[in-house]
């Protein structure tokens, strides 16, 4: 029996609710132009507005969430140097050229199954300047961040193989290039003048350039009249006297219903609790000890303004929350916290419309200031299931740490905030922060499916895959988060 349980939750969620959906935003804004620039290619970049691989045209985006668009441009070999050496491998990428305002950027292939065995290197220009960033590298093996083999997310939609997402902050003009690996064995003897056959690149290959949208704008007050034409929506504790909240469109409102139990409809911030609250918060069973940290600062979905529309409609769940997976998102570390929610917005369309995934692949996000964020919908304090650690999403949850932590530290507040959150969400399933826990593959590069790894509970990407996921900096505070977790918890 699949251990995924997939539910819908529709408007009726809500009791004494009524969800009208908003009308319809305009299209997406017209490629801007710039003089003294690289010429654009003669091929017209494909937006979501448009039919991705023949499919319809998706319904333009409601008013009451961000706008935001992908452009998908194909790579294609780039022009051989006089000077390169006979059988060298091909370089394939773009050339320098001018684009719709982007942030962050992605290349994505059509075989979810392949590899990109070689490098990823892009420049981009800030948007409105002549200023070109250094190039930069793309992180290339992300298959192990995904559904599991064999699970509906992974069967039932047309994933696609990807590189790790960059953000590289507002930009209109890019450049890429991507080199094949050359194979380590050595050549035949009387072979010394020709080069090593080059690693073949996947087919299809495409730079996905990421525009996150604005800003959500500032939730209003409560009881503050909303400007809007369409009938609001009403709470049921709503006295008589208040004038009525924002209306909701029925996805946005079907996002934030799963989170009922911890804070309004519609709330773009889930409150932090004191210990004791937290605990009577939580239905124990009668003499149990409440092993459990008090509930952190989550900003939802609402907050950072997660387009609701593009993720499929159906939650996935899994039965428990067993251990918790720690990642670094790979995307850098050259975004300010003000910055985050719009990193997020674009990770989120990279899974969903480069990748094909069915939402946000992590649980959680943390940012550098210690921010916590809603990530996969489904409701903060259930057992959703993510896409996260290829071959261990089943009873897990996946946090990830906005940056790349390879090389660099990770801010000490990072590493306090998922302390808080595993103390909190671990503890809801009685797990302990400190504890191991025995799991069963769904089958990765590491473990074979089917196969029982004991790990602990507060684990790294690296722990269930073969990869350097969290990096190597937040992998060695993972200890320093289980000591803080289990002591926030009580034990």
């Amino acid at each position: 029996m699949r251990a995924l349980m997939v539910t819908s939750v529709g408007v009726t969620c809500a009791a004494a609710l009524t969800l009208p959906l908003a009308a319809p935003a305009s299209s997406a804004p017209a490629l801007s132009s710039a003089s003294a620039r690289p010429p654009s290619l003669t091929t017209e970049p494909r937006t979501d507005t448009s039919a991705p691989d023949g499919a319809e045209p998706r319904a333009a985006k409601s008013a009451a969430e961000p706008a935001g668009s992908t452009q998908s441009l194909p790579l294609a070999p780039l022009a051989v140097p006089s000077n390169r050496v006979a059988g060298a491998p091909a370089v394939h990428g773009l050339p320098q050229r001018d684009a719709r305002p982007f942030s962050l950027v992605g290349v994505v292939w059509d075989d979810a199954e392949a590899e990109l065995h070689g490098t990823v290197q892009v420049r981009t220009r800030a948007t409105g300047t002549t200023r070109w960033s250094d190039w930069q590298d793309v992180e290339t093996h992300n298959a192990d961040h995904a559904a599991d083999l064999g699970s509906a997310e992974r069967e039932g939609r047309t994933v696609r193989g990807a590189t790790a997402p960059l953000w590289v902050g507002d930009s209109d003009g890019v450049e890429v290039r991507v080199r094949p690996e050359s194979p380590a064995t050595p050549e035949p003897p009387g072979s010394q003048d020709r080069a090593a056959t080059p690693v073949p690149l996947p087919e299809g290959m495409r730079l996905e350039l990421v525009d996150p949208g604005e800003d959500p704008a500032p939730e209003p007050a409560r009881g503050a009249p909303a400007n809007r034409a369409a009938v609001p929506a009403v709470f049921a504790d709503t006295p008589p006297t208040a004038a009525l909240p924002e209306v909701l469109t029925a996805e946005i409102a079907a996002a934030s219903a799963v989170n009922a139990e911890v804070a309004e409809l519609g709330a773009t911030v889930i409150p932090a609790l004191t210990q004791a609250e937290t605990v009577e918060s939580v239905n124990l069973a009668p003499g149990a000890k409440p092993y459990i940290g008090p509930r952190p600062k989550i900003v939802t979905r609402k907050g950072w303004g997660a387009d609701e529309k593009l993720r499929e409609r159906n939650f996935g769940y899994t039965k428990s929350v067993k251990a918790a997976f720690v990642h670094h998102s790979a995307t850098g570390n050259n975004y300010t916290c003000k910055q985050a929610p719009s990193v997020l917005r674009s990770i989120y369309r990279y899974h969903v419309k480069s990748s094909g995934w069915r939402d946000f692949g992590y649980n959680f996000a943390v940012d550098k200031c210690g921010n916590i964020y809603e990530g996969r919908a489904g409701g903060v304090t259930k057992a959703v299931l993510g896409a996260h650690t290829l071959g261990f999403n089943t009873n897990t949850m996946g946090i990830a740490v906005l940056g790349s932590y390879g090389s660099t530290n990770p801010p000490a507040a990072a590493v306090t905030a998922v302390s808080k959150l595993t103390a909190w969400k671990l503890g809801l399933f009685g797990a302990n922060p400190k504890g191991k826990v025995t799991l069963v593959s769904g089958g990765s590069n590491k473990y074979r499916k089917g196969v029982k790894v004991k790990m602990n509970v507060i684990s790294g990407h690296r722990d269930g895959f073969a990869t350097e996921c969290p990096g190597a900096r937040l992998y060695k505070k993972l200890g320093t988060a289980r000591t803080s977790s289990a002591k926030l918890q009580g034990r």
